[in-house]
């Protein structure tokens, strides 16, 4: 074996090592692996960032790094507890040849590559059958990744992935201990024993409280979510569960409550057993009665904790067309990849944008929220704006279209009016229903390029189309349905664009008409890169996470 040295590369003076448990956000951007279970041949490098460490002692993408210090790494979290270190001597493989390379630098220095897998031995595969699972629902044909049935805690700390911990072993439960792994996504969906292995399909289904309580003595917090189902774990069920997770508080950092979903494939499936009745959709009507029973605790719990501790899903409040809760009842938004305060989020930005337009002199920037522009409306909006934008837009759009799913469009039609009055363009909203998935799948994030193409196909878009950057994968390479934006670009035959704010549409507003697709790379804002798929051959790198799953409005 050889053996290399690399020089120690100094820190700040103030620097100081990361605190323990482990933070997600420490740790490299990873993927969810296709396969289940495999053998061990570590970590493949994807990507060496330019200017790390990594690449000073001639780290490559496709190296494997197989260990530290003669730890056998098993994933992404054992690199970054055992990488924490002044002095590292890093097992690689490359090829046919092995390297022995040592490594001098501060705790906290971050070597700075990227994996292809956060699972090296391949993620742990879902033991239960839940009736209302979204994954047994997608159609044939897409890509092997979306059909991946993980229940894997590792990706639950690296991706957000909500998982049941119903597959946890002993040595699991060690290297929590050991690793301290936080905070942790864990789907509940009810805290009753045998209502949960009802749910779950899994007749061994452990006590979730027991567990909780276990990874409360451990310093870990949950993220826990309930997928309501009508008739089953509503109503008291639904009481038994709030009352029990949030006397497991602070442990139980938050209680996300979301409406069951279904494709038409899984909608068929049910009504062939028994559940027909228990995966019914999200009407007004039931949507008033849980906002109803849910508002006396978020009550209570904001005068006992200083904050809601149990949220609502926005289809919620918006099929019920309620008002939705002020951004400081959402506590720092730690579910919003779940649904849960997107509207909110996307309407405080907005506000806040035109704020800062109006501090700049643009005197039609007058901050609207969803409410009083209800009550101002279009016209009132228009009498008072000067469109004084206008001379900072590109003169080449003069009208563009905004493409969404049913679920958001009436908020966005009023933002559209609102973006019309402020800038002089012509804005119309398209909302799309989603014949791939289902009409009752009706988020943004989970349109796809046939979908579109079929529904705005002869309408009028203006000079310009723009679409949710949630419905492309990772890297902005493709829809859920494999179409690229460049082909579906072209089949329109005229210019997209993808935005994941409205902030992202007046700088779009500002820039000349090109002739490239605008907005599709990967970014801060983008999903990451759970769903990739390296199988595929060509540039596309892979989908997002669920094609953009998690963005529910």
């Amino acid at each position: 074996m050889k053996s290399l040295s690399a020089s120690t590369r100094s820190r700040q003076p103030n620097d100081e090592p990361p605190p323990w448990p482990l933070r997600a956000a420490l740790v490299t951007e990873v993927r969810r692996s296709p396969g289940s279970r495999r053998a061990n041949e570590g970590g493949v490098i994807d990507a060496v960032r330019a200017g790390s460490l990594a690449e000073e002692i001639g780290l490559r993408s496709g190296d494997r790094l197989r260990a530290i210090d003669g730890r056998t790494l098993r994933d992404a979290v054992d690199f970054q507890f055992y990488a924490a270190e002044e002095s590292l001597t890093l097992d690689i493989a490359r090829g046919d040849e092995s390297l022995l390379i040592e490594v001098a630098k501060h705790p906290d220095e971050d070597l700075g590559i990227d994996f292809q897998d956060a699972a090296f031995d391949g993620v742990k595969i879902c033991n239960n059958s839940c009736f209302f699972c979204f994954l047994k629902g997608n159609p044939k044909g897409l890509r092997k990744t979306l059909y991946v049935k993980d229940d894997d805690y590792r990706l639950s700390f690296f991706h957000g992935n909500f998982v049941t911990l119903t597959n946890l072993s002993d040595d699991d439960w060690v290297r929590l201990e050991e690793q301290r792994l936080s905070p942790i996504n864990v789907s509940v969906h009810a805290t009753e024993v045998e209502l949960r292995r009802y749910l779950l399909g899994n007749k061994t289904a452990p006590d979730i409280c027991a567990q909780l309580r276990r990874l409360g003595t451990m310093g870990i917090v949950a993220n826990t979510q309930v997928v309501l189902c009508p008739g089953v774990n509503d109503g008291a069920a639904l009481d038994r569960t709030i009352a029990d997770l949030s006397a497991l508080y602070p442990t139980v950092h938050t209680i996300s409550i979301v409406p069951v979903g279904a494709t038409n494939v899984a909608e068929e499936r049910i009504e062939r057993g028994t559940h027909s009745t228990e995966v019914e959709g999200c009407t007004p009507e039931f949507s008033r009665a849980v906002i109803a029973q849910v508002a006396p605790y978020q009550k209570r719990f904001r005068k006992q904790h200083g904050n809601t501790l149990v949220y609502l899903a926005d289809e919620y409040y918006l099929a019920a067309g309620a008002e939705l809760p002020a951004a400081a009842r959402y506590d720092g938004f730690a579910q919003y990849e779940n649904g849960i305060g997107m509207t909110r989020s996307l309407l405080n930005e907005w506000r806040k944008t035109q704020r800062g337009l109006r501090t700049q002199g643009v005197s039609g920037a007058s901050p609207v929220d969803s409410d009083s522009s209800r009550r101002l409306g279009a016209q009132g909006l228009a009498q008072g704006a000067t469109s004084s934008l206008r001379p900072q837009l590109a003169s080449a759009i003069t009208s563009l279209s905004l493409i969404c799913a049913t679920l958001i469009a009436p908020t966005l039609a009023r933002i559209a009016d609102e973006l019309a009055a402020l800038t002089g363009v012509r804005v119309r909203v398209h909302p799309i229903e989603n014949r791939f998935f289902g009409p009752r799948v009706n988020v943004s994030g989970l349109l796809v390029a046939q979908d579109i193409e079929a529904q705005v196909r002869g309408r009028d878009l203006g000079d310009l189309a723009v679409l949710p950057r949630y419905a492309l994968d990772y890297t902005g390479s493709r829809f859920l349905d494999e179409t690229t934006p460049q082909a579906l670009q072209s089949s329109l035959g005229l210019p997209l664009a993808f935005a994941s704010s409205m902030r992202d549409i007046l700088q779009i507003l500002r820039e000349p008409l090109e002739s490239d697709v605008r907005g599709a790379s990967a970014g801060a804002t983008t999903n990451g890169k759970a769903w990739v798929d390296y199988t595929t051959t060509s540039a596309i790198a892979g989908p997002a996470k669920g094609g953009a799953a998690t963005a529910r409005t």
